[in-house]
């Protein structure tokens, strides 16, 4: 019996822990984690930002003719509205990422709702167009929070492959991504470090620097979520 019990309990830990965390789960809030085949695009996105850094970003993905999704936070735009518009000036996608970046895990749905609506209003007063896309921070969803989006209308978005920027060389992240660089793959990396002022991204910067014509070279075109989506 207490084996039986223990084996339960464990089961049920492994299930929830996948529904918060794992990639392909549905279960709390909706999300997509990667696009249809067929189209021969994959999807870039950067969360975090937008940063100090952001500009030199822009500079690489202008160089090489490739758009992108910015999942941003509202504490950083607040700090930094020339980026963000620079970001939707250039062409590129915005989305929702919460206003100061918590873990969702354990978070009321009043508190979930504040941290998304403030950042939705504080993009859309600064662009003129409120974000259709979130990515939760850490990747961590949480109870009440499909309820949210779906009042703000936001679709929740994983990821097909994360670079891990914040601790790797950038050899290693162009590595990890090219293993998943295919027909509908959403790529997840970061143009800052949660709320942090000034991060260090040169690892990121790096890695795109090598990581866009080797993509380009698969004759796939570099663009945002709602780009392979719409197929």
């Amino acid at each position: 019996m207490f084996l039986e019990a223990s084996l339960a309990a464990g089961a049920a830990a492994g299930f929830l822990s996948w529904a918060v965390r794992g990639r392909s789960a549905q279960i709390l809030a909706p999300s997509v984690w990667r696009g249809p085949a067929g189209s021969r695009r994959v999807a870039l996105t950067f969360d975090d930002g937008p940063s100090e850094s952001t500009p030199a970003l822009l500079d690489l993905l202008e160089r090489h003719n490739a758009k992108a999704t910015f999942f941003v936070c509202g504490h950083n735009v607040e700090r930094l509205p020339a980026v963000l518009r620079a970001i939707a000036e250039a062409g590129h996608e915005i989305g929702n990422h919460s206003w100061s970046h918590p873990r969702l895990d354990f978070t009321s749905p009043a508190t979930m709702r504040d941290e998304l609506g403030r950042t939705q209003s504080l993009i859309g007063d600064l662009t003129g167009t409120a974000p259709r896309l979130f990515r939760a921070p850490y990747g961590v969803r949480w109870f009440g929070l499909g309820a949210v989006q779906r009042e703000l209308d936001l679709t929740g978005v994983m990821w097909t492959a994360i670079g891990r920027d914040w601790t790797l060389p950038a050899a290693a992240i162009t590595r990890r991504l090219m293993r998943a660089a295919n027909d509908g793959a959403i790529l997840c990396l970061h143009d800052g470090r949660g709320i942090t002022e000034h991060p260090d991204i040169t690892p990121t910067l790096d890695a795109v620097t090598g990581l866009l014509p080797l993509i380009q070279q698969r004759n796939l075109s570099i663009t945002s979520v709602s780009a392979i989506l719409e197929r």
